[in-house]
């Protein structure tokens, strides 16, 4: 028998976690369910026998005690209603902390994972794993207690029906046992609906992220029509996977409804010769239990949405992260050693990286981020294999601006404090006049606290790439790897960038790796390192000149 993946064994340390929780919720639920069969069997017995008394006349009428069966009936339906507001609160709580804790570990997972693997999820794809599979998973939680209201359900009926004889009992539970195992037959039978269901989801939901980021380019080029038929595609796909699935509930809401029947049918029949308030508690009792059963097997309606959904959560935590040996946090500046051409960056150095366009320059920034994999013996970082460091090691040796300005929707504060949580208002201010960036900020509504929009969107390409550039001097790092940092900035401006550089260069003794063709940029460098050939899994170099 395979042992359980990294998901279930994650939903089970939950499931642990919160037990007391979803005890507290299994209970409320059961006794929801014994209230409601007993409310039901109560009121049919009270009905039926206040009707009859009232029918034999007023001496009847008179001995009939209304008052006993009304006080219960009151108190079931007060019983019955508190407890499925408790269920709701309990239960939903439960499913809340419990996957408020899954949804950082799926991350997590996600970023520390092989840089092929982690890179290879779309931003879309992994939104909708992150955010519609774990609601799929969410919703199971917060059903769990449904198990223990089916149990209620059968118990409380048979012992009610019990009332009326041992064969309407029976034949009530078996009604509904036999509903529970043709809800499972259905399940197993429509689960690929429900997958392909949750499948279409995740595609739409992918393809309007990728379409959204890019609404501009679509304008420009005037596609938005393109974009909104393949959307359109996508949404009808999904359309068609729903209503399949809703042709499967179907079944199960028909089978219901027979089971019900017959459970009133058969539990009526079978107390025939006995007195006729005990037929109605039987009839109604027997199909309050079936109806008792159905939430339960309205979980098995989605079981083939929460297996694709686990399938899809599965697939971002079962790669096995190789195990690295541990290494403490290297106290000094490290130096680079590129290993095939026996080059070796000493700690403070400024040095170029250059070569034609798709040589491997921003290649080299990347696999020293460990975003990229990288053969051992290629490259070291402090006499360290680079291929055998933690990736956390090595980046903490790093500050990276790349070429493409990733930014957050929010203010300049929130994407500034990305590299330092804790750096004062008086260090952002330093850092963005060093990136000649403080007086555009300063002129924003707001300052610090301008809003930004979607991946800065209030700014222009220039200045967005000052402000990942800022970042980047904030982050407490030996070296700074800037990847085409003064690319479409004009003369004066790169020229304000390039002195406040040097300047800061000199200031922190840090060393900096700047991948740039432009001559100012260049003429900071002390030495340059040409990349030669097309190889991208890692870069050929050839030798250092200057």
């Amino acid at each position: 028998m395979s042992s359980p993946g990294r998901l279930q064994q994650l939903l089970a340390a939950e499931r642990a976690r919160q037990r007391g929780r979803f005890i507290i919720a299994g209970l409320a639920a059961a006794t929801v369910s014994a209230a409601s069969v007993l409310l039901l069997g109560l009121s049919g017995w009270f009905i039926t026998g206040a009707a009859l008394a009232g029918a034999a006349g007023s001496a009847s009428a008179h001995a009939f005690n209304y008052m006993l069966p009304s006080a219960g009936i009151r108190l079931l339906a007060i019983l019955r209603t508190g407890s499925r507001y408790g269920e709701r609160l309990v239960g939903h709580d439960a499913a809340l902390r419990a996957l408020a804790r899954i949804r950082p570990a799926l991350f997590s997972s996600l970023a520390a994972a092989p840089p092929a693997r982690s890179m290879s999820l779309s931003t879309g794809e992994a939104s909708a794993r992150l955010v519609q599979d774990v609601d799929a998973v969410e919703a199971h939680f917060v059903r769990l207690s449904a198990n223990w209201g089916m149990v209620a359900s059968i118990a409380s009926g048979t012992a009610l029906l019990l009332l009326a004889g041992i064969a309407p009992a029976l034949a009530a539970a078996g009604i509904a046992l036999g509903f529970l195992l043709l809800a499972h037959l259905l399940a197993n039978a429509l689960q690929a609906r429900g997958r392909a269901a949750q499948r279409a989801a995740g595609r739409l939901k992918e393809d309007f992220a990728t379409y959204a980021a890019a609404a501009s380019e679509l304008r420009a080029y005037g596609l938005e029509g393109w974009a909104a038929g393949r959307i359109d595609e996508r949404s009808q796909e999904l359309a068609s996977a729903q209503s399949r699935v809703t042709a499967g509930a179907g079944w199960f809401e028909l089978g219901q409804a027979v089971a019900t029947g017959l459970a009133a049918v058969a539990a009526l029949g079978l107390s025939y010769g006995g007195p006729l308030p005990m037929a109605a508690l039987a009839a109604l009792g027997a199909a309050m239990t079936v109806d008792g059963v159905s939430s339960f097997a309205r979980g098995l309606e989605r079981r083939g949405t929460l297996r694709e959904a686990e399938a899809r959560l599965e697939s971002m935590l079962d790669a096995e992260i190789p195990p690295r040996p541990s290494r403490p946090l290297m106290d000094a500046a490290p130096a680079i050693r590129l290993s095939r051409q026996d080059a070796l960056l000493r700690p403070g150095e400024v040095v170029a990286v250059t070569g034609p366009s798709g040589c491997g320059k921003t290649t080299l920034l990347e696999t020293l981020l460990a975003l990229r994999e990288v053969e051992p013996g290629r490259i070291s970082l402090g006499g360290a294999d680079l291929a055998m460091l933690p990736p956390d090691v090595a980046r903490r040796c790093f500050a990276h601006a790349p070429q493409d300005a990733a930014l957050l929707a929010g203010t300049v504060r929130d994407n500034l404090r990305l590299a330092a949580p804790d750096a004062s208002d008086g260090e952002l201010w330093e850092a963005l006049r060093d990136a000649a960036l403080a007086d555009r900020v300063a002129a924003l509504s707001g300052g610090l606290d301008a809003w930004l929009g979607e991946n800065g969107a209030r700014l222009s390409g220039g200045e967005r790439r000052r402000l990942v550039l800022t970042r980047a001097y904030l982050r407490p790092a030996p070296w700074l790897l800037l990847d085409e940092p003064t690319e479409g900035l004009d003369a004066a401006t790169e020229a304000r960038v390039l002195d406040a550089l040097q300047v800061r260069l000199e200031r922190t003794g840090q060393g900096a790796l700047i991948v740039t063709h432009r001559p100012g940029p260049l003429a900071l460098c002390g030495r340059v390192v040409a990349l030669g050939g097309r190889e991208v899994a890692g870069p050929a170099l050839v030798p250092m000149i200057g």
